[in-house]
């Protein structure tokens, strides 16, 4: 056990590394100070918002860090995912997979713009606004805090069709996820670390069902599950037919604050998606769900540089993209 640690330390050391090498290219675009002259205040006007958002409505972070990872997974991080659709255009929005983001997220970008737009109109990009808001909800939900820059521009397209194959699927093997994080410069570590946003938030009980409804013609129950656990979900989802929006947390032990409790759980054959269950299953990612369990330090550290070089995946600057004057409509 102590020598499949150690290799998987000298794994994420060369992850970081290649992350430095992401985020060096990034600085020569963007930087953390990129609006003290023009909007001095933007990260207090955000953190304001953030701070309020959450303490009135808790689901917020978890909504928030999922429509993040929607957004830069297709097209960039490029707030892309905010545009609604129009009689001549269907948006990313209104892709299938799209439909069940939570509201949480897209009221704090709609909020914190209409406040930065009274303090400095014109001037701080949607995009922007959401990579602040994710990391300021992560942080204070427990999260580990990580540097954002600043300085993208918003996308000018947004359609559906652009969606599918970009983001992973509940119900897809380890190898096809792996794929598409593959695909978009994400190595197996900062899959599974990334992974790990599902200790906060909940999931529909259509995304799961499969699992706890004839599963096969020799189980009912997906044989992965813990056994009470799978009670519980049943009993928690006996309505789903009636009620579709009917939603179970992703980690039952500590639903709303950020830890390494989702991999314990994982351990322990508590994992709700076949996705997340499946990292545990799968021996080139068990190891990774291994460390993450036993060290929250580890995870932390490696969830940080993920979410680091996830929000400067495909940002635009310059004349590739604008400065919204609305989030939900391209200039």
């Amino acid at each position: 056990m102590a020598l499949l640690l150690h290799a998987s330390l000298r794994r994420l050391v060369l992850v970081a590394s290649l992350l430095a090498a992401v985020v060096a290219f990034a600085d020569a675009r963007l930087n953390a100070n990129y609006y003290a002259k023009s909007c001095p205040q933007v990260e207090k006007i955000v953190q304001d918002v953030v701070v309020q958002k959450q303490i009135n409505s808790p689901s917020t972070a978890a909504g928030m860090v999922r429509l993040f990872f929607h957004d830069c997974f297709v097209e960039g991080c490029d707030a892309s995912v905010l545009v609604r659709s129009t009689p001549f255009n269907k948006a990313e929005n209104d892709a299938d997979i799209n439909l069940s983001l939570p509201g949480d997220g897209f009221d704090v970008i709609v909020r914190a713009k209409s406040a930065l737009e009274l303090s400095c109109p014109g001037v701080v990009s949607c995009s922007d606004i959401m990579s602040l808001a994710t990391r300021n909800l992560i942080t204070m939900v427990g999260g580990p805090f990580y540097k954002v820059r600043l300085g993208r521009k918003d996308g000018k397209v947004s359609m559906a069709s652009h969606v599918a194959g970009n983001l992973p699927l509940p119900s897809m093997s380890i190898s096809q996820m792996a794929n598409i994080f593959e695909s978009k410069g994400f190595s197996i570590a900062e899959m599974v670390a990334l992974s790990g946003a599902h200790t906060i938030g909940f999931s529909h009980c259509k995304e799961f069902s499969s699992r706890i409804y004839n599963f096969s013609r020799t189980s009912t129950v997906d044989p992965a599950l813990n056994p009470r656990y799978a009670q519980g979900l049943q009993e928690a989802c006996k309505s789903l037919n009636s009620n579709p929006a009917l939603s179970v947390f992703n980690d039952i032990m500590t639903p709303n604050k950020f830890d390494n409790m989702y991999f314990q759980n994982l351990k322990r054959g508590l994992g709700l998606l076949a996705s997340d269950q499946g990292l545990y299953a799968d021996p080139t990612t068990k190891e990774y769900v291994d460390l993450f369990a036993a060290n929250q330090t580890e995870f932390f550290n490696a969830f940080a540089h993920a979410m680091e070089k996830l929000s400067v995946l495909g940002v635009k600057t310059g004349r590739n993209g604008e400065v919204r004057r609305r989030c939900d409509e391209v200039n």
